[in-house]
């Protein structure tokens, strides 16, 4: 005999506040832990590929693992301290783009920039506190980042972690399904493999087009010889999973340094607008309809109120699950929709069910 559904809620909502208690208070413990199982559920389709040309679970895992190893040291030695060079280099600049900013305004519109003037004391104040508080922001960002997830965590936790889960995924998911209440083990594996899809097409497919947009920013920023385009490529490949946010960004960012560097050559600041456009115009025809799809159903209003929301709540921990959490939540939520609209609730019960539909919701007779 099946439990009441009030005694079930019951059960299931314990469990849930259990969950959340320990994501609370062990957040930065289970970090690696996190981190570990994201790259293994990336990373499991390859080995499922692997396996299918032969190779053995075990030897596919490794033959990934020591490659994505490689990737790491590699970008750990080059592109990691590339990137902190340029970015200190942009903030100990910025002063010097504002001064020009500020001679620019002068010169235009006087009576806006005057000798002190609102503008003139905004950019010289703004400049001053991005040049005296630039870089010991950008060592307090770098030191919670690496005091959270150190080199040990990286070197050594995390690839232990992945390597493990991904070698026996497909155990665990078995064994899981083995404890489901049978009583609703049916609508589970349904609405779990809607879940698989949408974080299958969202994060793995958005994770690759944004390498693929950082990479086409970063190198062709760099050939255009803009100064910082590899710091403006990764940030615009970092956010391009919020729709249009990354384009506007990085190609804001661009654009603006590309005025004070080459201003009065209007080719170069038209071709880093045609890297941006170009980019704008790859993603949205190719790349995310191909990698990411179109039936996703993930609003960017909704990433950014989760990212919000469980950065607020559990900090690094949460930045990185708001994501897949999102995901999973608006699946739940479009099957509670549709089992609402199956209810008596929603269709009622009396005669007027029996009538024809309207075309409108406030037809008149």
């Amino acid at each position: 005999m099946a439990l009441p559904v009030r005694q079930q809620m019951i059960y299931w909502g314990a469990a849930a506040a259990v969950v959340l208690v320990l994501l609370w208070y062990l957040g930065p413990v289970l970090l690696p832990f996190i981190v570990g199982a994201a790259i293994a559920y990336i990373l499991d389709p390859l080995a499922d590929r692997l396996e299918g040309f032969g190779l053995p679970r075990a030897l596919a895992t490794t033959v990934i693992t020591l490659v994505g190893v490689l990737i790491l040291v590699v970008g750990v030695a080059v592109l990691i301290p590339l990137l902190v060079q340029q970015t200190n280099a942009l903030i100990q600049a910025a002063p010097d783009y504002f001064a020009a900013l500020r001679g620019t305004l002068t010169a235009r519109f006087p009576e806006m920039a005057s000798e002190g003037g609102i503008v003139q004391t905004g950019l010289a104040d703004l400049g001053e506190v991005i040049r005296s508080r630039g870089g010991e922001l950008a060592q307090q960002v770098l030191g919670y980042v690496f005091g959270v997830v150190n080199a040990v965590v990286f070197i050594v936790v995390v690839p232990v972690v992945a390597f493990y889960l991904l070698l026996d995924w497909d155990n665990m998911v078995a064994r899981i399904d083995e404890m489901l209440p049978r009583d609703h083990v049916g609508r589970i594996r349904r609405i779990a493999r809607d879940i698989d899809d949408t974080l299958a097409s969202f994060v793995r497919g958005q994770l690759t087009v944004c390498l693929i947009l950082g990479t086409y920013y970063s190198a062709g920023l760099m050939l255009v010889g803009l100064q910082f385009g590899l710091v403006v490529g990764a940030i615009a490949g970092l956010v391009t999973f919020i729709p249009y946010v990354g384009a506007i960004v990085g190609g804001g960012l661009a654009i603006g340094l590309a005025l004070f560097q080459f201003w009065g050559d209007w080719a170069a600041i038209g071709l880093v607008a045609a890297i941006f456009a170009s980019g704008q115009f790859l993603e949205g025809n190719i790349l995310t309809p191909k990698l990411v799809g179109e039936s996703v159903g993930l609003h960017p209003v909704w990433l950014l109120l989760a990212l919000s929301a469980f950065g607020s709540i559990y900090g690094f921990v949460g930045m990185l699950i708001a994501v897949p959490v999102a995901a999973a939540l608006g699946v739940v939520t479009r099957h509670a929709i549709a089992e609402y609209k199956g209810s008596l609730l929603y269709r009622g019960g009396g005669r007027d069910d029996l009538l024809p539909e309207t075309t409108g919701p406030l037809d008149k007779p």
